[in-house]
């Protein structure tokens, strides 16, 4: 009797030791992790708001509101930058109440488990960590499935959107569901459940579910990540990828592997060690037959999206879309996809040792004339809409172009405004130069034409113009070199890194093709600008030993942007009178979200300039918005009508707008040589106002040379 309750005694002891260790982990866990949201809050609410002039009020139930408040003497008016600056300061102070009321629950609810109810026995759960108690719940939620219940399915969403970036979360996470079949099974249930029917806010719940655990199996898979999965996972999932999934048993119609995994890939920045085996392996089933996963699509019901909750760019059937914009969304993976020699796989996914791929660059697959893309999607008799049926085959060569931009630049292709420019590397740039030459040689693979009295195709990848406006703007110093031929050693014209040596008839020619969409000609213009004002400023405030007269530098220096406005003015003239694909509404609207490009391109100028104000400094907002203000008068006034193009091939509005741009540069330039007189800043506009004006001729007629 004795010797049992002396035993039972010591278990106690045990457990009581075990128990208090797990608090102490819990709270110690969870003490640090709601010290840096607390500290983050404080900068948010007593740094960043002060500065914008916002005040941020607590609402109650974690939500806040933001407001303007009056000061005497101020007219209250705000732009709708200013507006949407304060919205996303909101958002971000709620995320973080968000995160703090996450981290609170888990904890509760841990301790509840490791405290059991019982106060007689210590023998309960125990934790290492707070993330060991959270994968347990997420892993207990997960095995419901779809039985989950909203309440539930938000829970499961919370936890893997502040754990997607966390190795040991989202390692143990997946480790726990069992491997990737159990992963796929896992996924491909809850996004059918979630798509299956009218319930919205189903949707939006597997919506998020897809965007986080997407990012989570991004984290989980990356090799540099301590703890992460192992290289088999990859491996499995190609031996997967075209394999059935039974999601229903006995099921007569089963998804493929890729098919599932592919909605997972779409969000997340991949390594290219997991990514690019399995973008591979898609891309050359889909040559050796492009019908191959369409075949069990879902026809002739509504629209679902599938194992695409999203929505975006297909519903999920066609794994080829789903790799590219994995692509999009991982740099390192997409620059080594585009520019390392293909490797060759087996119908199994393991390495061809003994055979090439059979061609020499995806970039070059892509790009034939005849490549097969497919319409993926679900809607009932698409193919009777034949606007649907357009738009469904534009979703591949989008994801192609997001593709190519996250490789060209090195970002993500739809990161965040603010992100910073990255040097081009010689990979990206030589990429950069065989996008142009693909495309400026063979103009007819991107043009667009709605003008049934003009003979000329559509070809099939016009729909990725808007992305190749973006990798020009990016590349806008490569550009301008090119316009007048500018030698590779210039000064005046500095690229960002490494050159990408472009040809000049052939960018000229890429540039008149890519100009007619409405985005690329906004993200051209916006940057060319930009760009341009730049190089005067480095002119006329910079260190210079030319002999050459001030003026003559200034005429140099506004000479090739303004040629390349004068092929965006008959590019743009072309699109609306004579392939009648857009109207001058479309161009001006176009303009409205590119402020990024301003930001950009001045933070590659103060790169150049060693952090040389104006291009930095305190002025830098009011450089910025002052040139997207005259970026969007220029676009609103670049217009030209049937009667002004019959009177001249070269006229347009465009070019009193080159004229005025080149001007308003050198007076935000000057405003720092307070020592340069009136005559002198008289004859420096005269300068630019000349020099732009003939370029931009130039460019007019290079643009109207290209398309004849």
């Amino acid at each position: 009797m004795t010797r049992d309750f002396v035993g039972k005694t010591v278990k106690e002891f045990t457990d009581a030791h075990a128990q208090a260790e797990t608090i102490w982990k819990l709270l110690d866990d969870a003490h640090s992790e709601l010290l840096k949201i607390q500290k983050s809050m404080k900068t948010a609410v007593e740094v960043d708001a002060p500065a914008m002039g916002v005040r941020i009020e607590d609402i109650g139930g974690g939500a806040v509101r933001w407001f303007f408040p009056h000061v005497r003497g101020d007219t209250d008016e705000r732009t709708q930058e200013q507006r949407d600056a304060a919205q996303a300061l909101a958002d971000r102070i709620a995320g973080l109440i968000a995160h703090a009321t996450e981290i609170d629950g888990s904890v509760t609810r841990a301790l509840g488990k490791t405290h059991g109810g019982d106060a007689y026995n210590f023998g309960h759960s125990n934790y290492t960590s707070l993330d060991d108690a959270q994968v347990e719940r997420q892993l207990e939620l997960a095995a419901l499935g779809p039985k989950m219940t909203d309440a539930q399915l938000a829970e499961f969403n919370s936890h893997m959107k502040y754990n997607a970036k966390d190795p040991d979360f989202t390692t143990a996470f997946y480790q726990g569901l069992g491997g990737p079949e159990k992963t796929l099974e896992f996924y491909g249930r809850m996004s059918i459940d979630g798509t299956g029917g009218d319930d919205k806010a189903r949707l939006a719940l597997t919506q998020e579910l897809q965007r986080t655990m997407g990012t989570a199996l991004a984290t989980a898979t990356d090799p540099d990540n301590k703890p992460h999965l192992p290289a088999s996972w990859g491996a499995e999932f190609r031996k997967l990828g075209t394999q059935p999934i039974e999601l229903e048993p006995g099921a007569m119609n089963s998804p493929y592997g890729y098919q599932v995994l592919g909605g997972l890939l779409r969000y997340g920045n991949y390594d290219p060690e997991f990514l690019n085996p399995i973008a591979e392996h898609v891309t050359q089933l889909h040559r050796d037959d492009p019908t191959r996963f369409m075949l069990n699509a879902p026809m002739g019901s509504d629209d679902i999206y599938g194992f695409n909750p999203s929505g975006k760019l297909g519903s999920g059937n066609d794994p080829l879309n789903s790799v590219l914009e994995a692509l999009g969304h991982s740099p390192e993976a997409s620059e080594k996809f585009f520019t390392d020699t293909p490797t060759k796989y087996n119908e199994d996914g393991t390495v061809d040792k003994n055979n090439s791929a059979g061609f020499s660059s995806y970039l070059d697959e892509f790009t034939k004339e005849d490549f097969k893309w497919n319409i993926d999607t679900n809607a009932a008799n698409v193919m009777a809409d034949e606007e649907n049926t357009a738009d469904a085959l534009n979703d591949g060569p989008n994801a192609l172009g997001h593709a190519l931009e996250a490789a060209t630049t090195g970002r993500p292709y739809d990161s965040d405004d603010t992100a910073d420019a990255i040097k081009h590397t010689p990979e990206r740039a030589q990429l950069t130069h065989d996008i142009v030459e693909k495309f400026g040689t063979n103009p007819e693979l991107i043009r667009h034409n709605e003008n049934g009295d003009v003979d000329v195709e559509t070809g099939p990848l016009y729909a990725l113009r808007d992305s190749l406006g973006d990798i020009t703007a990016e590349y806008m110093g490569d550009f301008q070199r090119t316009m007048y031929e500018e030698d590779s050693s210039s000064e005046m014209f500095p690229t960002f890194g490494t050159g990408a040596d472009l040809t000049p008839g052939t960018a000229q020619r890429f540039l008149a093709e890519v100009g007619q969409d409405p985005d690329a000609y906004a993200s051209i213009t916006t940057a060319q600008q930009a760009y341009s004002s730049s190089v005067v400023d480095h002119v006329i405030n910079g260190e210079n030993t030319s002999q050459t007269s001030l003026d003559g530098r200034v005429r140099d220096a506004v000479a090739p942007g303004a040629a390349m406005a004068g092929i965006m003015s008959e590019a743009r003239a072309n699109a609306i009178l004579e392939y009648h694909t857009a109207s001058d509404e479309d161009f001006n609207k176009s303009a409205e979200d590119k402020q990024k490009w301003v930001d950009r391109i001045i933070g590659m100028g103060i790169d150049n300039t060693a952090g040389r104000v104006p291009i930095a400094g305190d002025v830098v907002g009011w450089i910025s918005e002052d040139i997207q203000s005259s970026v969007m008068e220029s676009i609103q006034q670049d217009t030209t009508n049937e009667a002004e193009r019959e009177a001249s091939d070269d006229y347009s509005k465009g070019r009193s707008q080159a004229i005025r741009s080149a001007e308003d540069a050198v007076n935000r330039a000057l405003m720092e040589r307070p020592d340069i007189n009136y005559d002198t800043h008289e004859a420096l506009q005269r300068a630019a106002r000349t020099a732009a004006g003939i370029s931009h001729s130039d460019g007019a007629k290079w643009e109207a040379a290209g398309n004849k």
